[in-house]
């Protein structure tokens, strides 16, 4: 029930609805913990009511590759995979304090990913933006920050897409099976409000924004 807001009664629940599993995280991560690879931190239960963490996905660059200190924000993100946004505005952690509450659900992309920039050191809470074109100015005017294209990005690097609706950002997780995977605040729920989590995505690339540091 705790995984399943949605159901009013456990008693009632009808053929055909979409429930979320515990211990299930998004279709790219798999169950437990890869083989020689340490387990990611452990979202706190505590801050939202979620026990549910995800685990690095197989085959991805996320959890191994520190180059220049680019991963520190994957590092930060990732603890917060299977975590919807709306609990994470609410939350008390560094990255939910940065996130703005007024930001609709279904539209936290920019207001994530600025989140993490700032818990993570990369950005100032002043340039943090909900916003993806305001987001992606705000890079494009910091020093510590440089665009480069995808095949030369890091892991955590900041990705600004051109979707049919409009603009969507993430973070670059890393390559899978060829195809680059990505870490954001995604429109995956049912109800079309956004869950952080791992997809695949075929969208144009407006810019991939890698910090310098």
């Amino acid at each position: 029930m705790r995984a399943n807001p949605q159901v009013r009664n456990a008693h009632r629940i009808t053929a055909g609805a979409r429930l979320n599993i515990p211990g299930s995280c998004d279709e790219f991560v798999r169950s437990g913990t890869p083989a020689g690879r340490t387990a990611w931190p452990q979202a706190p239960a505590a801050a939202t009511g979620n026990r549910f963490a995800g685990t690095a996905p197989a085959g991805s660059a996320g959890g191994t590759e520190r180059r220049g200190g680019a991963s520190r924000a994957l590092d930060v993100a990732r603890q917060f995979v299977v975590w919807n946004a709306s609990q994470l505005k609410r939350a008390g952690n560094a990255v939910g304090r940065v996130m703005q509450d007024w930001v609709p659900n279904n539209k936290n992309c920019a207001n994530f990913v600025s989140g993490v920039l700032v818990a993570s050191g990369q950005l100032s809470a002043g340039k943090a933006n909900a916003s993806v074109r305001g987001l992606m100015n705000n890079l494009d005017r910091d020093a510590n920050f440089r665009r480069v294209s995808l095949q030369n990005a890091r892991p955590g690097d900041v990705v600004s897409m051109k979707t049919r609706g409009g603009q969507h950002v993430v973070l670059f997780a890393g390559w899978q099976k060829g195809k680059p995977l990505f870490l954001g605040s995604n429109n995956v729920n049912p109800d079309g409000s956004q869950r952080i989590s791992y997809r695949h995505m075929n969208y144009p690339i407006m810019a991939v924004h890698q910090h310098r540091g």
